[in-house]
């Protein structure tokens, strides 16, 4: 095992999270309010008796956002695994589907599906993930068939006290970590470089997504409300889930 500096971990997070952050920028900048009213469930809202346009707004503009930008991390912190064990052990991407990482220790072969966090899927995606297993297991053994293989389920953030599955193995937060590097303090480790570049564009973004609170309230009140300014629940409950395909908002 080679141990991991701040350094290395420094090298991959600062050009890899301004990625990120680039990514989120242009994402905000390309959305328009019709691609977030027809993904976000207006019976909701409704339900919620959201009666101004700002609210309504900033509501189904931040649920948006935040099931993006899960995605979108999700990805950096599957990298930022694979790069944390291949400097340890070798660790590479795996080529089997539904597998992230393969990597040897201790004469076992580690199979790896990452996941951001402990609550990431229903039944039917854990049998999924199983099945994944299998027949990764099944393809590594057709030229060793003794070879002893490991199937565990990675989470990067978050704790499991029941790790032992049966079939798989589920590691999250500190177990995680340590199980890929070896280094007992890496979860702590990668919090500080996350850090040190993240005002100037999360200022940028702030700035951008003021911007567009602003333009989708004027939007809304101009396209989905009534001349005294209610806002129009039958309209944009028609715009989302009306058979016939929803026509472009006039303004």
């Amino acid at each position: 095992m080679s141990p991991i500096t701040v350094d290395q971990l420094t090298k991959y997070i600062e050009p890899n999270i301004r990625k990120f952050h680039q990514a989120r920028m242009d994402r905000l900048s390309r959305l328009k309010l019709q691609d977030i009213l027809l993904r976000k469930n207006p019976y909701l809202y409704r339900a919620k008796d959201i009666q101004t346009a700002e609210p309504f707004v900033r509501s189904i503009l931040d649920a948006y956002l935040s099931s993006q930008e899960e995605g979108m991390f999700g990805t950096f912190l599957e990298g930022l695994a694979i790069y944390v064990c291949n400097l340890a052990y070798g660790g590479r991407k795996s080529a089997a589907a539904g597998i992230d990482l393969e990597f040897e220790r201790d004469n076992v072969y580690y199979i790896v599906a990452i996941k951001s966090g402990p609550n990431w899927g229903n039944s039917q995606q854990i049998a999924r993930m199983l099945d994944n297993f299998k027949k990764a297991k099944a393809v590594l053994r057709t030229n060793a068939p003794r070879r002893m293989i490991e199937a565990v389920n990675g989470c990067c953030y978050g704790r499991e006290i029941n790790e032992d599955k049966g079939d798989y193995r589920k590691l999250c937060g500190q177990a995680f970590w340590h199980f890929i590097s070896g280094v007992d303090s890496l979860y702590a480790d990668i919090i500080e470089p996350l850090g040190q570049q993240a005002h100037q564009p999360n200022q940028e973004f702030q700035q951008l997504y003021s911007s567009l609170v602003n333009k989708f309230t004027k939007e809304l009140l101009d396209k989905f409300c009534e001349s005294d300014g209610r806002l129009n629940w039958r309209r944009i409950l028609e715009y989302n889930s009306a058979r016939s395909l929803p026509q472009p908002m006039r303004g």
